[in-house]
């Protein structure tokens, strides 16, 4: 199980390699704004996600040209982090439906 900012984190670099303020961003704008991680919490999720096996940190490829400051480390999903990303998304699903059903709303909000 992902925690909240794991799996934002994972579904934003599913779009491809991000640097961690571009990743920040991302959260923020594909939460809606319910998470803005500060950067020490970012690295930090990175690092387990890192030890997990799921993102792996490199130098840029095709032709990104350098920021005129320090060196951006990217981010990308490895190949095992697709489907632990996949499992967790049915996960959420399954809760959401279950959630519904016992609130007395299944079949969505009207």
């Amino acid at each position: 199980m992902l925690s909240s900012l794991e799996y934002h984190v994972l579904l934003a670099l599913a779009g491809g390699p991000m640097y961690g303020y571009a990743i920040k961003d991302a959260v923020a704008l594909e939460s809606s704004g319910t998470l803005t991680p500060r950067p020490g919490s970012l690295y930090r999720v990175l690092a387990r996600l890192m030890t997990a096996g799921l993102v792996q940190a490199g130098e840029p490829t095709g032709g990104v040209p350098p920021h005129p400051g320090h060196a951006r480390k990217y981010y990308a999903l490895t190949p095992a982090a697709r489907p632990a990303l996949l499992a967790e998304s049915r996960r959420l699903r399954e809760a959401a439906a279950m959630a519904e059903k016992r609130l007395g709303v299944a079949g969505g909000p009207s």
